[in-house]
C-alpha cells in the first residue's frame, strides 16, 4: 500500500503531465490549434491586454473631451444667435415704429396716398450694427376685400361679388371660388354649390391665409390671387395704388388699355379726389360714373413688413395698422 503522501505526489504528478500535454497540444509552435493564440502565449499577452485597456480608456476619454468641447460649442453658438436674434427683432421694431411714423405724418399733410407700394433698403443703419435693414409697406386699400362680397346684414354684395369673379377670371382662377368664400362667411347654411358649406366658419375672414382652410381653394390658386386680397379696409380701393388686376375687376368695360390709363395718369399726377378719375380719357362715361361710392384716394390700413438681417441671421415683422386715427392701431402682428 501507498502512504496518502505517495497518493498526493502521483496525482500531482498526473495533473502536471496533463497540463504539459495540454500546453503541448494547444501550442502553436507543435502544430496545435492554439487557445486565443497559444495556451502558453495567453499568458505573455497579459501586457498587450493591459495595453489595449489604456487604450480603450484614452478612446473613451477623448470621446468624452470631444463631445464635451462639442456641447460647449453648440451651447455658446446657441446663446450667441438668441443674442442676435433679439438684437435684429429690435431692429425690426424700430422699422415697424419709423414706417408708423412716417405715414402717419404723410397722411396728415395730404389728402391722398401714393403709390400703393413702397420699399425703403438701408444698410448699415447705425454704427455697431453690420447688417440691413429692410421695409416694404403696402397700402392694403390698393386691394379687393374679399370680405365685402357680404354686406354686414348676411347678404350677398351683388356688386362686390361680381367684381371678385371678374377678378378670378383675370388671374385664371377658377370663377366658382367666388361662390366658395361667399358660403364660407354668410351666416346661412345654403350652398352655393356642392360641398361649399363644409366646415365652414360662417364669420368674415380674419386673414388672407384663411382661405387656405377653404374647402377647394388650393396653394396654387391662393398664391395667385393674395397679391390682390385683403381683408381690411372699408371695401373702398384707391385708385393711387391698385394694381392692373384690381382696376379692371371694378366694373365690366374696364379694359387693359383703360386699366392702364389710370396707372399713367397718377403716375404724373395722383388723383386727390375720388371724381378726378372722370379726368381719366374713358371714364368720363358711364364707366366712371359707376365707380363713384366704391373708390377711394386715401388709404387707411397699410401692411408693413420689417426685416432685419445680420450675419446669416434674420428677424422678420409683419404687422397691419389702421392709420384712420391720429394714432395707428395695430390690427395684425407677427413676428419670426
Amino acid at each position: 500500500m501507498h502512504s496518502n503522501s505517495d497518493s498526493k505526489v502521483l496525482i500531482r504528478g498526473k495533473e502536471n503531465k496533463g497540463i504539459i500535454e495540454f500546453a503541448h497540444k494547444y501550442s502553436p509552435s507543435t502544430g496545435g490549434r492554439g487557445l486565443g493564440g497559444g495556451g502558453v502565449e495567453l499568458l505573455q499577452n497579459k501586457k498587450g491586454v493591459a495595453l489595449v485597456v489604456t487604450l480603450l480608456a484614452l478612446v473613451l476619454i477623448t470621446a468624452m473631451v470631444v463631445e464635451f468641447s462639442y456641447g460647449v460649442y453648440t451651447s455658446t453658438n446657441s446663446l450667441y444667435n438668441w443674442r442676435d436674434s433679439q438684437r435684429l427683432s429690435v431692429m425690426a421694431n424700430s422699422g415697424v415704429s419709423v414706417s408708423v411714423r412716417s405715414l402717419s405724418d404723410m397722411l396728415n399733410m395730404q389728402n391722398f396716398s401714393y403709390p400703393g407700394v413702397v420699399e425703403i433698403p438701408v444698410e448699415n443703419p447705425f454704427e455697431d450694427f453690420q447688417g440691413m435693414i429692410s421695409v416694404r409697406i403696402e397700402d392694403e386699400n390698393s386691394k379687393f376685400n374679399v370680405n365685402s362680397i357680404i354686406s354686414s346684414n348676411g347678404l350677398l354684395n351683388e356688386t362686390a361679388f361680381d367684381s371678385f369673379k371678374r377678378l378670378l377670371n383675370l388671374l385664371s382662377i377658377e370663377e366658382e371660388i367666388a361662390d366658395r368664400v361667399a358660403d364660407w362667411i354668410d351666416p346661412d347654411k345654403e350652398a352655393r354649390i356642392p360641398d361649399s358649406e363644409v366646415n365652414v366658419r360662417n364669420s368674415y375672414l380674419s386673414s388672407t391665409d384663411e382661405l387656405l382652410l377653404i374647402n377647394g381653394i388650393s396653394r396654387e390658386n391662393y398664391d395667385k390671387l393674395v397679391p390682390y386680397i385683403t381683408v381690411y379696409g372699408n371695401g373702398l380701393i384707391n385708385i393711387n395704388g391698385a394694381g392692373k388686376p384690381v382696376l379692371r375687376c371694378m366694373a365690366e368695360g374696364i379694359t387693359e388699355e383703360l386699366a392702364q390709363r389710370i396707372i399713367d395718369y397718377r403716375n404724373f399726377t395722383p388723383f386727390e379726389k375720388q371724381e378726378h378719375v372722370l379726368r381719366v380719357a374713358g371714364f368720363e362715361t358711364i364707366i366712371g360714373q359707376s365707380l363713384m361710392g366704391r373708390i377711394t384716394v386715401k388709404g387707411k390700413d397699410f401692411h408693413i413688413r420689417s426685416t432685419a438681417s445680420s450675419g446669416g441671421i434674420k428677424r422678420i415683422i409683419e404687422a397691419v395698422f389702421d392709420m384712420s386715427g391720429s394714432h395707428g392701431l395695430i390690427t395684425y402682428w407677427k413676428e419670426y
